[in-house]
């Protein structure tokens, strides 16, 4: 409880964002639902819902599945089924009551405090969005920040025209996009942006895991 206290403080002000886990995906590649995989004990879920709570004042979890509420969290259902990630960010956005929403992809494990707090630190008056830029030179839409009054009309423009791509809503809007060098200096950088998507990808999360813990001691 104490941490979380001290990364709240770090955050101008709780109140203003909200978070959100994308967990609706098919997890077609990994056979299975991911967001009940486990890591350091814990379900993806559990871990990205901790980090969240340290800035942000309501963490749900957006998902169609009928197994949704399983996971603790007030569960958010699509606005329109079938839409992907771009339609978990629409749902996230439509059921927000903050101004700000982090969006974070269940596939992102490694996810810290330290790390949302750095990205609320960019979020003002100047931008509609904040979203990381990953150390391979890739935009991250799916562990973000979006403004609910300029995202969500945005995002319902995209549906209806049927392009579904996160990244051409942070294209549409002013985005701060904020350089892997700027996030670099926090412990565990290396490890943010590590999706996992296949059984394989879950093995060697498995074994960077240890390397995560024995940075944040």
């Amino acid at each position: 409880m104490k941490a979380r206290a001290n990364f709240r403080a770090r955050v101008r002000n709780i109140s203003e964002f909200d978070g959100f886990i994308l967990a609706g995906g098919a997890s077609s590649r990994m056979g299975f639902d991911k967001s009940r995989l486990r890591i350091g004990g814990r379900t993806f879920v559990e871990r990205i819902a901790e980090a969240l709570y340290s800035v942000a004042a309501r963490v749900s979890v957006v998902s169609s599945r009928d197994d949704a509420a399983s996971h603790g969290l007030r569960v958010v259902r699509d606005v329109h089924a079938g839409r992907g990630a771009l339609g978990g960010i629409h749902a996230a956005l439509a059921s927000g009551r903050a101004p700000r929403a982090f969006v974070v992809s269940c596939d992102l494990p490694f996810v810290t405090p330290e790390l949302f707090a750095r990205l609320a630190e960019f979020t003002g008056q100047s931008s509609d969005a904040v979203a990381p830029v990953q150390e391979d030179g890739r935009q991250q839409p799916l562990c973000a920040i979006y403004s609910r009054e300029a995202c969500l009309p945005v995002a319902a423009e995209l549906i209806r025209e049927g392009d579904l791509r996160p990244r051409s809503l942070l294209q549409r809007v002013r985005t701060r996009f904020v350089a892997f060098d700027e996030l670099s200096d926090l412990e565990s950088s290396e490890l943010f942006f590590a999706n996992v998507n296949t059984p394989e990808d879950y093995e060697k999360a498995k074994l960077k895991m240890p390397a995560a813990k024995e940075s944040r001691q």
